[in-house]
């Protein structure tokens, strides 16, 4: 089991969110961060005072997968839709993870990572 943590342009979430889900990524968690990396400092004008910002708006996406042919096609979505070729695309890492519990049914480790089906009606 892998988790894979991405930290990408604000402005490529969608088109990212879109490549996700024809790799039939499902499961993710989606959080607004702040970072900084090879981008150089921005500098603005806040009521009259000229402020540095050292850091950027950044979108952190983390996904739980089970295999490696879902890391493979996971990465391989993020990496497409969010490239720009522009200094600050962004990363992704890819993790190992000893053991994931499903909350909800207590179900563990492969089971708990691969999307459920919800019950009957």
């Amino acid at each position: 089991m892998k988790l894979i943590i991405a930290i990408i342009r604000p402005d490529k979430l969608n088109d990212v969110l879109e490549a996700l889900y024809h790799a039939d990524v499902r499961g993710l968690t989606v959080s607004r961060v702040m970072g900084h990396g090879g981008e150089t400092e921005r500098v603005e004008t806040y009521r009259g005072t000229t402020v540095k910002m050292g850091l950027q708006e950044k979108v952190r996406l983390e996904i739980g997968v089970s295999s490696a042919h879902f890391v493979d096609a996971t990465v391989q979505a993020i990496l497409d839709a969010a490239r720009t070729g522009e200094v600050g695309d962004g990363k992704v890492f890819v993790l190992d993870v000893e053991q994931v519990h499903r909350i909800r049914t207590g179900e563990r480790d492969q089971s708990a990572v691969t999307p459920a089906v919800p019950a009957a009606l």
